[in-house]
């Protein structure tokens, strides 16, 4: 396979990394943040990371699951994260060769619909077993999550980066 031009070459990501980032994604949606339409989702965020640069070790099944914790957290529709999760999975690792040979700004661009849909799901399951509109603030969510994409890609990929044996003759 050809390298797109630009492009490091990378370190496999260590299975103790990705649960770990996993785990302090859904954390951080764990805390008791207030419930305001407006916030971003990071376990989603993270969740389509992991689809797009590890599509074999984070997969649909995984975004279930989280989904599933999300739902009974927040006393939501058992399901309705869990519907959102896994479209947003599904359709990260559907596009994930193609969007890697995109710059990371122009990765934003590229995800930005997925975090838009995946909220239209949800807002959508929610409607339709009786709940209310939480407001037109819920598109500020997927914009944010957008936004935060370049910072995850940054986060997510350092360690990664490192050389496995630091040396002065190898390019690597």
């Amino acid at each position: 396979m050809i390298m797109p031009r630009g492009s490091e070459l990378l370190m496999p990501a260590r299975p103790l990394f990705i649960v770990l980032s996993l785990s302090v994604a859904l954390g951080v949606n764990l805390m008791p943040l207030g419930r305001t339409p407006a916030m971003p989702d990071l376990l989603a965020l993270t969740l389509v990371f992991w689809n797009v640069h590890q599509p074999r070790r984070v997969g649909v099944g995984v975004a279930f699951l989280f989904g599933l914790v999300m739902d009974v957290h927040q006393g939501a529709l058992l399901g309705q994260h869990a519907l959102s999760y896994t479209l947003l999975s599904f359709f990260a690792i559907s596009m994930h060769r193609r969007l890697l040979w995109f710059s990371v700004p122009a990765q934003t661009l590229q995800v930005a619909p997925l975090f838009v849909a995946a909220h239209a799901v949800s807002v959508l399951v929610r409607l339709a077993a009786g709940g209310v509109f939480p407001g037109w603030s819920l598109l500020a969510a997927p914009a944010l999550e957008a936004l935060l994409w370049p910072v995850a890609t940054l986060l997510l990929l350092a360690p990664q980066r490192r050389a496995p044996d630091r040396d002065e003759n190898r390019p690597l």
